[in-house]
């Protein structure tokens, strides 16, 4: 069973829009800079039937050539179907046009984007949002290239950057705002959409994690104090000392012992339900802080003496 990726489908996506004659120029441009071959013949090699339909569909418009195209079955790892682009005519007229030896030129940002979206097409690759962290790249053979691509990025504020990947230059992005952005540049609206569903998933999955991870912390340390306060208690006990706290206090340190798992201000509401003493939250901490300070003085006093 052939399951498309997130890549696959932004890709047949974005190949599925009409564009007009500027951005053809740009997109082209963009994918046969880094996802060809100049000798002779220009060899193109690609693995999404609707890419192949697009380039093919773009080139023989453009340049008024038709390429040849051989269809090979690959059966390494995974069976998948290989698309392999041959032109043969007009070579020097492309070359010309896409003149390799210089950075290409892009005045205005719909011709950016458009080449940013032919060379995605041609060597870029994005990870799945459901399964894996955030991160789209372009993978390229020359550095200068990933510097290009960086650069043209960068001209939208998407915090591009560019590592070493064996004998591979990648530039990337790893923001979630920044490929969504990217997303949308490429007007792909069902890829951007998608995207955006399982980012909003995954932030509220994160926020209730990390609510549910400061909810336990805030637990344990409850159960803590709670048993602190239970020792001091004891001592109190122990040295015959719970004559010298007044009766509301003494009371407090009744459902203490009773409830020593509870918040300060669950046990407030149990004593304020269960008898005439009502008291908050603020009342149940100056209490036992009473309790620590009384322990204390009788500990420092035996040291004393």
């Amino acid at each position: 069973m052939n399951i498309m990726t997130f890549t696959t489908r932004l890709k047949e996506e974005i190949s599925k829009l009409d564009n007009n004659d500027l951005e053809k120029r740009a997109i082209i441009e963009g994918f046969l800079r880094y996802n060809s071959t100049f000798e002779e013949k220009i060899v193109i090699t690609l693995e999404n039937a609707a890419v192949t339909r697009f380039i093919y569909k773009i080139i023989k418009e453009n340049f008024e050539v038709m390429p040849k195209i051989t269809v090979r079955v690959q059966k390494r790892f995974r069976v998948k179907q290989i698309y392999i682009l041959e032109i043969n005519d007009n070579v020097s007229y492309i070359k010309e046009v896409i003149n390799l030896d210089k950075e290409p030129i892009l005045p205005c940002d719909e011709e950016k984007i458009a080449f940013l979206k032919g060379a995605f097409l041609g060597v870029g690759n994005v990870s799945n949002p459901k399964t894996s962290g955030y991160h789209l790249e372009y993978i390229l053979d020359k550095e200068k290239d990933a510097e290009t691509i960086a650069y043209l990025l960068n001209c939208f504020n998407l915090n591009a950057k560019i590592i070493k990947r064996g004998y591979k230059f990648v530039t990337y992005i790893k923001m979630s705002e920044s490929i969504s952005d990217l997303i949308k540049m490429f007007r792909a609206i069902n890829s951007l959409f998608e995207f955006e569903d399982t980012r909003i998933y995954r932030d509220h999955k994160n926020m209730v994690n990390r609510l549910n991870n400061c909810e336990l912390a805030n637990q344990e340390k409850t159960i803590q104090k709670g048993l602190a306060q239970l020792n001091d208690i004891e001592y109190l006990e122990e040295n015959n000392l719970m004559r010298t706290i007044d009766e509301k206090t003494q009371m407090v340190l009744m459902y203490r012992k009773k409830y020593p798992e509870v918040s300060y201000q669950e046990l407030a509401n149990i004593i304020s339900l269960e008898t005439d003493y009502k008291v908050g939250k603020s009342g149940i901490n100056h209490h036992l802080r009473k309790l620590k300070e009384i322990k204390e003085i009788y500990m420092n006093k035996g040291k004393n003496e």
